[in-house]
């Protein structure tokens, strides 16, 4: 991971060079400036932070990046955390794999009352089951779709009459339920843009606006799940880029509304962690890469040719090998943005590399960011 950071520093003094001599065709005393203010600062702030050496784990890199109010190790220091957890109740959305069935098991270690959703609990299939199977009081799945509005009544209803005590409310909301794709925008299909949209963003707002009142009444805590995906664009995922930058927005707005009430809103951007929630298999990337190479129009198929179709491909099966396998920066994340009294905005686990690109792409002009990473 050094390594790609050092590449990384090496593309961007070329592209400044590049910058200073006009060569992307960008007024230069413009372009100058914006170096001043938005590269050295932040990126000599960025490298400060880097602590390849964390004391509580010996040499392993510390993941989890958060610009803001660094301590002396070079990661946030976290607050103290909300008493009585034994009491507080949270709903957990897409429960049954990955980041969902990690962080349920988690968070009842902890001390939660646990509501799992899960899509499959009703076939008795996924995490659902094995949730189930620790017989613990405080460990209860809920059959929830959250593309289905009467599913997700019937969850609030379940929750609602199951609470210890419904005025106290609901403690905490994660919305992490959500699906992925990939393909450039030629290649994918309406349906497939739509059905995305439909669990990652409409999901997430329907399940928000069902539990809302639950949550007002504790003034509690809304987590929603997004991506770094949801502050960068990227080839091939814009499925996925415009339902995570809905995400943002909607979280954004959502925590506008709700300061008043006294409820946080919280936003988790995982990196890379594709290799880790076992999103991608080698199998399912040559099932949709087929099918949407059968579904093509006929031009689109005649104008790109197969080589370059299996080419992209290609890049995406190297992009899910190379993901981080340790979720534990995410379930830490949503933990924290559960139980400190403090919680942050935005959380960013994710390694090094993809931690400095989101802050080139995020912040530097789209001619130095585009050049570095995308042509």
């Amino acid at each position: 991971m050094t390594y790609k950071i050092i590449v990384q520093l090496k593309h961007i003094l070329s592209c400044i060079a590049e910058v200073r001599e006009n060569r992307l065709g960008v007024g230069r005393v413009l372009i100058e400036s914006m170096l001043a203010t938005k590269l050295s600062q932040p990126l000599l702030n960025s490298l400060k932070a880097l602590n390849f050496k964390d004391p509580r784990n010996g040499f392993r890199p510390v993941q989890r990046f958060c610009f803001p109010l660094l301590s002396p190790c070079g990661s946030r220091s976290y607050a103290s955390e909300v008493d009585q957890i034994g009491s507080r109740a949270v709903l957990i959305t897409g429960c049954d794999s990955g980041f969902g069935f990690a962080l349920a098991k988690h968070l009842h270690t902890k001390g939660f009352i646990i509501y799992a959703g899960c899509l499959q609990k009703d076939k008795g299939d996924g995490g659902s089951k094995d949730l189930d199977n620790m017989k613990s009081d405080r460990m209860r799945t809920v059959q929830l779709n959250v593309c289905d509005s009467k599913e997700v009544d019937r969850a609030v209803e379940h929750v609602n009459s199951s609470l210890e005590d419904p005025e106290k409310g609901l403690w905490g909301l994660v919305n992490n339920a959500g699906i992925s794709t990939f393909g450039e925008v030629e290649f994918t299909s309406m349906d497939t843009y739509m059905e995305v949209a439909e669990v990652n963003l409409w999901g997430t707002v329907r399940t928000t606006k069902a539990f809302l009142p639950l949550i007002r009444r504790s003034k509690g805590r809304v987590v929603n799940i997004s991506s770094m995906m949801g502050r960068m664009g990227s080839p091939a995922r814009s499925p996925y880029c415009i339902t995570k930058f809905g995400v943002e927005a909607f979280s954004d707005c959502l925590r506008y509304e709700m300061q008043p009430q006294g409820v946080t809103v919280s936003i988790v951007e995982p990196g890379n962690f594709i290799a880790a929630t076992n999103l991608y298999s080698p199998e399912r990337i040559k099932a949709i890469a087929d099918k949407m190479w059968d579904e093509l129009p006929e031009i689109v198929r005649k104008d790109y040719g197969r080589k370059y179709f299996d080419e992209q491909v290609s890049k995406m099966e190297t992009y899910c090998n190379s993901g981080s396998t340790d979720t534990s920066p995410v379930i830490e994340s949503v933990a924290h943005a559960l139980t400190s009294t403090t919680p942050y905005t935005r959380y960013h686990p994710m390694d090094y590399y993809w931690w400095l690109r989101m802050q080139i792409m995020t912040h530097m002009p789209a001619a130095i960011s585009d050049r570095l990473y995308v042509y």
